[in-house]
């Protein structure tokens, strides 16, 4: 699950870093991504999300045991 709170306490920290100091597009564009991109890698995922094999004779189902994180 990402974290509402994390997000925007970061994306306000940007946007008035934004205005305290202007940058220039690609600057924010890169910090924007970053922040994204952290939030993103702190996600867990739940167990128990359904998962498959396909493609040869040792087709498997089942389903994730725990959480995991994004990478």
């Amino acid at each position: 699950m990402l974290n509402d709170k994390t997000l925007a306490k970061n994306l306000l920290e940007l946007f008035q870093s934004m205005k305290d100091e202007p940058m220039s597009d690609d600057d924010y564009a890169e910090k924007l991504a970053k922040i994204i991109d952290d939030q993103i890698k702190t996600a867990e995922v739940q167990a128990g999300i359904a998962v498959s094999t396909a493609g040869n004779q040792n087709t498997q189902t089942g389903k994730t045991t725990a959480t995991g994180k994004l990478l």
